[in-house]
């Protein structure tokens, strides 16, 4: 969204300048095959650099991927996200994508970017020399952890996908055009290697012997579990995912943030709930967040796009005891001196002096006490604890129906934001489901998470098209053929076997 001015030199200017010996560049040092991957210091920069592509990074931009991009394919194709904007956002919005749609191509672009990235290290540190057997372990299983991540997206959205590895890298083959894994093909290496992360990655980084500092953002034991467990409950293999939420409530190390909106705040970079995020700092490496999620023409949070929004159908659903309606900026008096609020009816006309908003912006990644720049420092979390509990609540539903443990843990996230509890009487198996579909809803909006739970419990066609119909659109959601996105038109051009035959 940066506006760019472009110089343009006249072509005899250069060629006037470029013969000039005095301006040849001077090499200092050079990185090659040779050289490089030959100290502890080159494997730890070639792990960073796999954990900055959960970034991007973009040229001068930090919006792609898990910092904002992500979020077009895993909630605005949902009945919870909204773009007013027309162009990609806005076909995803209204549930119109087609395979020339940016967003689906970009997401697709830098979460191989991560694979790729991620294939390198691994080939060029398991044979290093100079470090030991630990530092090996480490490396591998923090780098193989991010690749899970990259993977569980790429089959979530897609589905069957080309599957590289660090093998492919020994004998490349640059003219190929690769067949797509299946899902169980590719779940297979992610449940083999996350079960390796779990018993090699250390609980916390405190007096840790490889990093020197207590290093919050990198993966953990309880993150290869908890991204796992996700794995499992997305097969709808309930007691292993039930068995390994256990195991990550059993490290004793991860608890509820005392506050649902403090939980997002810019300064609160890593708390008790984080698992796994992508860190930010708005002086360092900040993102993009506020300005897509910002409200417009706001007295307090200004230039900002409201480009990911929520709807207000989504809005409404809150009880107003639930602190999580807190999070939203329903109404406030604009800087254009109108009062932006919720119209009363669909398309209701503004009385003079008012603005009827189209959906309503979120203060998840607003925060009014953070940065007023450009860039911002919000973390995003991939994986939190309340998604533990809820995630063991399902699983423990779907194998014996309502228990007190299954309501206990949902209270316990309702609890956090003083939400109405449940009470076990209430429910059978069929209608608890629904209620874990709400609550994480409610508190996963805008986490990468709503799309894959309305699949995984069927409710995806059901929800959306009710959704479209109530604001005027047609049922656009066909289950199971919109179960993945299409392929990438960009990708298709090039490898064939990216059939989008049955998928638009």
């Amino acid at each position: 969204m940066k506006k760019y001015i472009f110089l343009f030199i006249l072509p005899m200017i250069i060629l006037q300048y470029s013969c000039h010996k005095s301006l040849d560049p001077k090499v200092y040092s050079s990185l090659t095959s040779a050289n490089a991957f030959q100290t502890r210091s080159d494997a730890i920069a070639a792990v960073n650099a796999v954990y900055a592509r959960l970034k991007g990074p973009a040229v001068g931009d930090n919006f792609d991927y898990w910092t904002v991009r992500h979020f077009a394919l895993t909630d605005l194709t949902t009945d919870v996200g909204h773009c007013n904007y027309g162009g990609d956002p806005g076909q995803l919005s209204l549930a119109l994508w087609n395979s020339a749609n940016g967003l689906l191509a970009e997401d697709w672009r830098q979460i191989y970017k991560l694979i790729s990235n991620a294939n390198n290290a691994i080939f060029n540190i398991e044979p290093m020399k100079s470090i030991t057997d630990g530092e090996r372990a480490q490396f591998l299983s923090e780098i193989k952890f991010l690749r899970a991540i990259a993977y569980m997206d790429l089959t979530d959205a897609w589905g069957p996908v080309i599957l590289a590895t660090e093998k492919d890298i020994a004998s490349p083959s640059y003219n190929s055009q690769p067949p797509v894994s299946s899902v169980a093909e590719i779940e297979d290496l992610l449940i083999s290697d996350l079960t390796t992360c779990a018993s090699t990655l250390p609980v916390d980084y405190q007096s840790n012997a490889i990093y020197t500092s207590n290093d919050v953002g990198r993966a953990t034991k309880g993150s290869a579990l908890t991204l796992l467990a996700k794995l499992y409950l997305r097969r709808h293999d309930w007691q292993k995912a039930a068995d390994l939420t256990k195991q990550v409530m059993d490290l004793n190390v991860y608890h509820l943030y005392p506050s649902y909106l403090g939980l997002f705040k810019e300064d609160n970079k890593w708390c008790e709930e984080n698992i796994f995020s992508v860190l930010s700092d708005a002086n360092v490496n900040g993102t993009e967040l506020l300005n897509h999620f910002g409200p417009e023409s706001h007295p307090v949070v200004e230039n900002r796009w409201q480009y990911y929004a929520v709807t207000w159908d989504f809005y409404n659903t809150f009880d107003d005891a639930d602190e999580r309606k807190a999070c939203f900026y329903p109404e406030y008096m604009g800087v254009d001196g109108l009062i932006h609020k919720q119209p009363p009816t669909l398309g209701a006309t503004p009385p003079p002096g008012e603005f009827y908003m189209a959906d309503v912006a979120t203060k998840k990644y607003a925060d009014s006490t953070g940065s007023t720049t450009y860039y911002d420092g919000h973390s995003v979390d991939i994986l939190r604890y309340a998604d533990v509990l809820l995630s063991r609540a399902e699983a423990l539903n779907e194998l014996n129906g309502p228990s007190p443990e299954a309501i206990s843990l949902i209270n316990e996230v309702k609890g956090r934001s003083h939400a109405k509890l449940l009470d076990i009487a209430d429910y059978n198996q069929s209608t608890l489901r629904d209620a874990i579909l709400q609550e994480r809803g409610w508190e996963f909006f805008y986490e990468g998470k709503r799309r894959q739970d309305l699949i995984r419990m069927n409710k995806y066609d059901v929800l959306v098209n009710a959704y479209l119909n109530r604001i005027g659109q047609p049922s656009n959601i066909v289950m199971p053929k919109n179960q993945y996105f299409p392929y990438p038109l960009n990708q298709v051009n090039v490898n064939p076997n990216l059939n989008n035959s049955d998928r638009q």
